[in-house]
């Protein structure tokens, strides 16, 4: 590769790098900014005197200590039940041989084609029945795993070799031990995947939480922002400010787990 070439590509990268980064920066500078400002039609990336308070304006004007709470119990709750169950049950479609063990990995590939739109009425139908409505159990309980996880599990699963888990039975390892011992710890970098994408996307899921809850003090941070941008449409400072405290656990989240993200989305399936 030439060096003109080189130096091409570093721009083309460098130029792509702004596209993403721009908005962030002036994300961050507006919710810096005082109400004049944000009204003025000038686009400032970098506010003369910058209004830190407005962050704690932002908790005095809606209960965004609750959102954020209620955001991670939920999130956090939905990412660690996928962690505990999507690897059991690909070990089990990667490894073990039973009748009708295709059909049913189909069957729940198949239901990655179903949208959550078509599932929220008879989901809600069914919370409402058991009394679970504007409830942790309604936000969390239904998405306990899914398809995409298990699949994800399974593909990383398969490749290892089938004499290492034969050889652990005949030293007289159980089922779960070897699972527990041998499989889990090789699949660290799957996992972290699976627990990033599952995070990322509960932390920002709107739709469910918006029907599943009825009271401000159940709503989570998506849910909340959105309401408050409705009812406060022009405190557009507050609005940034409520969408960078959005931002900032994922961001923490892909920056301590990136090294596990990255092993992960090249082995899994090649391994």
């Amino acid at each position: 590769m030439t060096r003109g070439v080189r130096i091409t590509i570093y721009v083309l990268l460098l130029g792509a790098s702004a596209l993403t980064v721009v908005p962030l920066l002036y994300m961050v500078a507006l919710s810096l900014q005082t109400e004049g400002e944000t009204l003025s039609g000038e686009a400032v990336l970098l506010p003369e005197s910058p209004q830190w308070g407005n962050y704690a304006t932002l908790f005095e004007q809606a209960p965004f200590g609750d959102f954020i709470l209620n955001s991670l119990v939920v999130a956090g709750g939905i990412t660690v039940a996928h962690l505990v169950f999507d690897p059991l049950v690909g070990y089990v479609f990667a490894k073990f041989d039973f009748p009708l063990r295709d059909t049913l990995f189909y069957a729940i590939l198949a239901t990655l084609m179903i949208p959550l739109f078509v599932r929220m009425i008879p989901l809600y139908v069914m919370m409402s029945n058991m009394g679970w409505l504007n409830s942790y159990q309604a936000l969390i309980l239904p998405f306990l795993m899914d398809g995409f996880g298990i699949f994800l599990m399974r593909q990383f699963m398969q490749p290892i070799p089938d004499d290492l888990i034969h050889a652990a039975r005949v030293d007289g390892a159980s089922e779960f031990g070897i699972y527990w011992r041998i499989v889990l710890p090789q699949a660290k970098p799957a996992m972290a995947v699976l627990g990033l994408f599952t995070f990322v996307f509960q932390w920002n899921e709107f739709l469910w939480p918006l029907v599943a809850t009825t009271t401000e003090d159940m709503r989570t941070i998506p849910v909340g922002l959105t309401l408050f941008n409705q009812e406060h449409f022009t405190l557009w400072h507050l609005t940034a400010a409520g969408s960078v405290l959005m931002f900032v656990p994922t961001a923490l989240i892909l920056i301590f787990s990136q090294r596990y993200f990255v092993r992960g989305i090249a082995l899994t399936g090649l391994k």
